[in-house]
């Protein structure tokens, strides 16, 4: 028997050559049944083509408390939206919006290939890479907006994160200098980089004043790492972990995400080691606030989930930087470090290597430095802008903007 092996990389190309093909076809069939429509009845409109006005794209879950808001403010405003996602569960397809229609469009290539033959004014997504790899810019889309989904750098995105896009909503005004400096380097195009706030933080801000607190509360201290080569858990593993056994502290590991999908060997080998521990808990759920309340410190990395513990919590962080590969990301072409690695030095208390034997007595520091407490507010100030605004500032940004594609039309 003879059997083809494409790789991966062969394979996402391949994708791409026949999404342009299709794509090709499909708007050249488009235009021509356009053009007999408009020589039978006059008319030459938008609706004609199937047209939407404003597009959602939303590939997780986990997305769901950054689009919730904005699905609500449009609702409030009576505007319809069509709000595409990849999570067959979707929270959305609980809700009973009047004004917004919710499309499953499936995963992987079916999605893009669903995305890539889009015709809308305006799209908005949190999905990184547009004209990368497979999501492609469709002819038929007017704008692409991006929504940051935390109130990290924008250039901690994989490389070319964010070039194409047409917009970047932002949490903060020092993302703009990041992102203006990538254009400069790059010669890609100025994108519009309005300053909206964090809706995500927004959400969490109402939700944990209903988190009870802990009867009995033991001492807890949160793992919670980002994922792929220089996180904490690929790094430093056992050598953390075995030392913070031996303490009559709770510890809680919250794996990213990502990691359940592309490290499942590492979590593997871990919670095997460790499953007589009884002081260890797993934390695998998409709410991660609980988690957040109940600890008393995060050790942690480059994750933004950092961001979110110190804005909502002010609790005191540990952190590791040592194994960051910068050369993944859009970091790569700044000539200055990215500002939260610069943050984390004055909030955070660095873990090094060498010092893993020594994590309680670490630990029992950090806690108890309470000047760290001014550098945490002054971060939260800087990264997260607007609070309680974002879901208003964001709708009006890209109402305005239709507005402007249509007059320009």
């Amino acid at each position: 028997m003879f059997l083809l092996y494409i790789d991966p990389g062969t394979g996402s190309m391949l994708f791409s050559i026949i999404m342009g093909l299709a794509a090709a076809l499909y708007f050249f069939s488009r235009a021509l049944i356009i053009k007999i429509k408009f020589f039978f009845s006059g008319s030459n409109n938008k609706e004609a083509a199937n047209h939407e006005s404003f597009v959602i794209y939303c590939e997780g879950s986990q997305y769901w408390n950054i689009f919730k808001p904005i699905l609500d403010e449009f609702e409030k405003k009576n505007i319809n939206v069509t709000y595409l996602t990849s999570a067959e569960k979707d929270h959305f397809f609980n809700e009973s919006y009047q004004y917004i229609k919710g499309i499953y469009i499936g995963e992987g290539n079916k999605a893009f290939a669903h995305l890539n033959l889009l015709e809308a004014d305006i799209c908005l997504m949190t999905t990184p890479g547009l004209e990368v790899y497979q999501l492609k810019r469709s002819k038929g889309v007017s704008h692409y907006a991006h929504i940051l989904h935390s109130p990290d750098d924008p250039t901690s995105y994989r490389l070319f994160g964010t070039d194409w896009f047409d917009s970047v909503l932002l949490t903060g005004e020092y993302q703009v200098a990041e992102l203006r400096l990538l254009e400069a380097k790059r010669g890609t195009p100025k994108k519009e980089l309005p300053v909206v706030g964090c809706t995500y933080l927004d959400v969490y801000n109402d939700k944990i004043k209903s988190i009870p607190a802990e009867e009995n509360h033991i001492f807890t201290v949160l793992i919670s790492p980002s994922w792929g080569e220089g996180t904490l858990l690929k790094a430093f593993g056992e050598n953390l972990l075995d030392p913070l056994v031996k303490t009559s502290w709770r510890i809680i590991i919250r794996p990213h995400p990502q990691s359940k999908k592309q490290e499942t060997e590492m979590l593997s080998r871990l919670e095997t080691r460790y499953k007589d521990n009884k002081n260890i808990e797993w934390d695998n759920s998409l709410n991660e606030l609980i988690s957040l309340s109940h600890s008393d410190i995060m050790i942690s990395d480059f994750s933004s989930i950092v961001l979110n513990y110190i804005f909502l919590f002010n609790k005191p962080v540990i952190y590791t930087t040592a194994h960051y590969n910068i050369k993944m990301y859009d970091d790569s072409d700044l000539d200055t470090p990215p500002w939260k690695f610069e943050a984390l030095k004055t909030f955070g208390i660095e873990l090094k290597e060498a010092e893993l034997c020594n994590i309680e007595e670490i630990i029992k520091k950090a806690s108890a430095i309470e000047e760290l407490q001014a550098a945490r507010k002054m971060a939260k100030e800087t990264a997260w802008q607007y609070i309680g605004e974002s879901a208003v500032r964001t709708v009006d940004f890209l109402v305005s903007t239709r507005e402007r594609i249509l007059k320009d039309a």
